[in-house]
């Protein structure tokens, strides 16, 4: 599988099906956001003091319009935001391409390979220099499930210098997990342990998600707080 990353004519980074989509998605982005009226109020309560300011939102959601509405909420509100779809089938792809052209780094297009899928989610959490992101919204858990399982890998190659093998799983989405962390250990055997100091928190929003973990939580190995969104009481 030989993918690369594009750049916006900023510089922004890129993956989406076809960026000449971007006005038809921006015409049902403004469409949505009269249909997401407490979006809208956040953006301007909060918008002239940027809570966010400085922060690297990460987020690993069904890459819709709606989504698209809350990811231009939260750079309004100062955030810097990276995105994949947690979905191979439920990206909207001209809601994809008026992201990248005008807001954020997204990576997702519609009838992703599950190769290509982890592909993206891997693109989604790399900030470059300085680590990860500081926060991810999550869907089903992968991102964060990535980042554990490289911190894993990469504590074992220190103290062994074993390398993950894909060949030790019978489960095919798992022998990709496993390949793209052994092979970032090539590169950089810290990348995952860099991605663990600055995560801040994470928001998970399934009961896949959720069961995952809880089963880090029994496990030991959570790092960070998690807010499990289908657990919250709202009054």
């Amino acid at each position: 599988m030989a993918l690369s990353v594009e750049k916006t004519s900023s510089g922004r980074e890129y993956k989406v099906k076809d960026l000449s989509q971007a006005d038809f998605g921006r015409l049902e982005l403004e469409l949505a956001e009269v249909e997401m009226p407490g979006l809208m109020a956040c953006r301007t309560e909060f918008g002239p003091s940027q809570p966010f300011k400085g922060a690297r939102i990460s987020g690993s959601l069904h890459m819709t319009i709606q989504t698209a509405v809350l990811i231009e909420t939260l750079t309004a509100l100062g955030a810097e935001v990276r995105w994949c779809s947690c979905n191979i089938f439920s990206t909207q792809d001209h809601a994809a391409a008026a992201i990248a052209r005008d807001s954020a780094a997204v990576f997702a297009w519609k009838g992703e390979t599950l190769e290509e899928y982890w592909w993206c989610t891997e693109r989604c959490l790399d900030w470059g220099v300085g680590g990860g992101p500081d926060l991810i919204v999550d869907d089903g858990g992968d991102a964060t499930l990535l980042i554990h399982e490289g911190v894993k890998a990469e504590e074992e190659f220190e103290k062994s210098g074993k390398v993950p093998d894909p060949e030790s799983t019978d489960n095919p989405e798992f022998k990709i997990v496993l390949t793209i962390i052994r092979d970032g250990l090539k590169t950089d055997a810290s990348k995952y342990r860099k991605m663990k100091e600055r995560l801040v928190g994470v928001s998970e929003e399934t009961t896949t998600g959720v069961k995952r973990l809880y089963q880090m939580q029994e496990s030991g190995v959570c790092f960070c707080p998690e807010i499990m969104a289908l657990l919250l009481v709202y009054n």
